[in-house]
Order: C-alpha cells, then structure tokens, then sequence
C-alpha cells in the first residue's frame, strides 16, 4: 500500500488538477503515470447534464471501440438448433436454453454478455432478477435480441461496449489498456465520446457533455478538455 501511494503521489507531482488537458497530451500522461506489474485498464467518466430518472433523458447504447478493449469478454447465448451451433462457431463462450437458465438461476452466471434470439426471451425474462440488477438482460436495441447471432458474439468479442448512464447522470466505460499505443487510446477514447454525444436524448437540456476525466486503474484522473474529444 505505502509503494502505491508513493507511486501515486510522484505520479500527481506533474498534474494540474484544475487544468482540463488535450486529449492527446492526456492520454500520453496516463500512459507515463501507469507503472504498475500489470496492464492496468484506462477507463473514462463522463458527466453528462441529464437527469436519468426522466425515460427522456435516459443514455444507453452500444459503440465498436476501433482497437477494441484489450479485455476478453465471456459470451453467452440463448439459442436452439442452427442458432446455437452458429453462436459456438462465432465463438461464443457458453450457449444454452432451459440449461442455461437453470444455471443462471443457481448463481452461476459463465459470461459477461448475454445475448439472445428472439424466441429464448420468455426463457430469459425470468431471470430478469439476476440479469437486470448486472445490465446484462439482452435488449433489441442493444442488439443483443437478434436472429444474427454470429454477428453479435463477433461485435462482443471485437470491441463492443456497452454504455448506460448512472443516477447521478454519469457513464464510466473501460476504452483500452495501459499498453495500447497513444494513437490507440485516443482514436478509442474519441470514439466512444462520440458515441455519447450522437446519443444524447431528446430531454436533455443546457451543457450535455459537462465534465469528462480518463485515468488508469492505479492512477489519477486527468480532467480531458470536452472540444478535443470530439473534434
């Protein structure tokens, strides 16, 4: 504990905490500051001027990071017959139907992302308990409800991300490790912000994206100017 915080306040001695940095000079910073024995994850903050308790100020979708997440994603899906046997060959970590459920049910839950076809949701709507409390119960709009399935488990495991904001109207994703490339991160980071702004609902009113921080597992947050996201 005592050699991460002497490492996290060494780290701290060349950032201004007022200062709102380029996304390029940022990301470079992250990069310097994570010097941790694993790959730490970058992660983004981003508070957003919506009140999510509105249905019309409500932020949620999906967006294929360009260098994906440097993070494997366990897959399950929901599907019979040729649909299950084109989930396995997409990749899909663990297929199943009434089984599945069973196990989900129990505690068990093999995967990260849920996926579904349409006819396995009366199966997959009782375990909306186990599912919804994790934001993993399948939705159309996610495009995890398809008929293409070998599409979706390719989108999961390539890069997809999943983003909802929070009560206090904030979204946190996970857009890269420490060990990407600086081009990497950045092209990741402004893909994702732009994501966020395309989606902005119809509710929303004044500043909407308000504040935006990027920091790595073990370091600081870096205060990102909003403008160079998304220029």
């Amino acid at each position: 504990m005592a050699k991460n915080g002497k490492r996290l306040a060494k780290a701290v001695e060349g950032l201004d905490r007022d200062r709102a940095y380029p996304i390029d000079e940022a990301v470079g910073m992250l990069k310097s500051f994570a010097t941790t024995k694993f790959d730490e994850t970058v992660e983004i903050a981003m508070n957003l001027g919506v009140d999510p308790r509105h249905a019309d100020q409500m932020v949620r979708g999906v967006v294929s990071l360009p260098n994906g997440t440097g993070r494997t994603v366990r897959v399950g899906v929901f599907a019979r017959g040729d649909k299950a046997e084109a989930a396995l060959k997409a990749g899909a970590d663990v297929v199943g139907a009434e089984d599945l459920a069973e196990r989900v049910q129990g505690g068990d839950i093999p995967f990260d992302r849920c996926i579904a076809t349409p006819d396995m949701m009366a199966i997959v709507g009782r375990l909306g308990k186990v599912l919804g409390p994790r934001g993993m119960m399948p939705n159309p709009k996610l495009g995890t409800v398809t008929m293409d399935v070998a599409k979706a488990v390719e989108d999961a495991k390539g890069g997809q991300v999943e983003f909802r904001v929070e009560k206090a109207g904030i979204v946190h994703a996970g857009v890269g490790k420490a060990s990407f490339t600086k081009e990497a991160l950045v092209e990741n980071t402004k893909a994702f912000a732009d994501a966020i702004n395309r989606a902005k609902p119809t509710g929303a009113k004044g500043v909407y994206l308000k504040r935006v921080s990027l920091s790595s597992t073990m370091g600081p947050g870096i205060k990102i100017d909003v403008p160079s996201l998304l220029g």
